[in-house]
């Protein structure tokens, strides 16, 4: 069967090629690139205020999901129409790169084009990339627990987030976790950042230590809700709302509002029943960007923690040590014939 020819057409005043159209990408349903594509048409108001102008990490799937899978980081330097924004970020080894910057939806149609099936946008905008303008919470459940455990960390982190007075947003993950997601004024560093969403999740934890953990080493988690601060750390990204997730039922994350979360499922959400949603209740995110919160209370926690002998928890392995950072090994590995009293390791 001949495959289909290739088209242009027109998304936000550009002109973007879709190339091989019935290619399939999700075998299981028989969803093909056109269906991706049209995806992501379909939901454009939504999926653009998640990644305008952020520096996006591309999850691309040339041959569909089922075929080989790569995170592109930088931008291709041929092959790009000139109307492609980008921006640079800096890894936490100093190193740069340029990436997909998103100024308009035919930006996330070329992706789609691409073979981009997820994406990954920094908590950044492409002109002040050393500084997040979203806090975002990932909420991961181990082995042992359900989605309703998620929900109820959620609850529990609301009612955080109500004495403190800000406005979460909360969103499925496409898997078996959520993420929840507050704009913040962007004038504080990522490590200023981070050590706040780890204060946030400090103050869930002493709430309800029974169902949530903040315990980096796996064997201290349990069978308890991780709420993972290290997605805060540079260089670490979360999928965002209305991205598809690489699976069998093609899921996607999707926003949902607090009164609602309690009664979804994860598979409620995918490529076929998101757009119906959307268009007929559109984003339950829309006012996400209306206040950006004043990261200062938090901050004030963290000093409060630290007077409390709670200080910074570890980087991910594939960061430089920081300053105040504990050690890096899980505690059953922890002994006196290589760390010292004070957490520094001997040489």
């Amino acid at each position: 069967m001949p495959k289909a020819p290739a088209e242009e057409i027109d998304v936000a005043g550009h002109q973007v090629r879709l190339s091989s159209p019935d290619k399939i990408v999700f075998p299981q349903h028989g969803y093909t690139k056109r269906d991706v594509f049209d995806y992501y048409l379909s939901v454009g108001d939504g999926i653009m205020r998640a990644l305008k102008n952020r520096p996006t990490t591309l999850q691309r799937f040339p041959d569909g999901i089922e075929g080989e899978a790569f995170y592109q980081k930088r931008i291709p330097t041929r092959g790009v129409p000139d109307w492609i924004q980008t921006a640079q970020i800096k890894f936490p080894s100093n190193r740069t790169a340029v990436e997909l910057c998103p100024a308009d939806l035919a930006h996330v149609a070329w992706a789609a084009q691409m073979g981009t099936v997820v994406f990954h946008p920094w908590p950044v905008r492409g002109d002040a990339p050393d500084n997040p303008d979203e806090l975002r919470i990932d909420l991961d459940p181990q082995p042992g627990n359900t989605f309703a455990d998620v929900v109820s960390t959620a609850g529990v982190l609301r009612e955080v987030l109500d004495d403190l007075g800000w406005a979460g947003f909360p969103k499925t993950s496409g898997g078996r976790g959520a993420h929840i997601y507050m704009r913040i004024a962007p004038q504080w560093s990522f490590v200023e950042v981070r050590r706040a969403a780890i204060a946030l999740a400090r103050e869930a934890e002493r709430r309800r230590p029974d169902l949530i953990t903040t315990a980096w080493w796996k064997e201290e988690r349990g069978q308890r809700v991780f709420l993972d601060f290290n997605q805060m750390a540079r260089d670490r990204t979360i999928t965002c709302a209305y991205s598809l997730r690489a699976n069998g039922r093609a899921t996607a994350s999707a926003p949902v509002t607090w009164d609602e979360l309690p009664d979804v499922e994860p598979d409620d959400f995918d490529l076929r029943t998101l757009p119906r949603r959307f268009a007929e209740i559109g984003d339950p995110h829309a006012a996400i960007d209306d206040v950006a919160h004043d990261l200062t209370p938090l901050l004030e926690w963290v000093e409060r923690d630290e007077k409390n002998g709670q200080g910074d928890m570890p980087y991910p392995p594939d960061h430089p040590k920081m300053p105040g950072e504990p050690p890096r090994v899980q505690p059953s590995r922890k002994n006196a014939a290589n760390w010292s009293d004070d957490g520094v390791r001997e040489t």
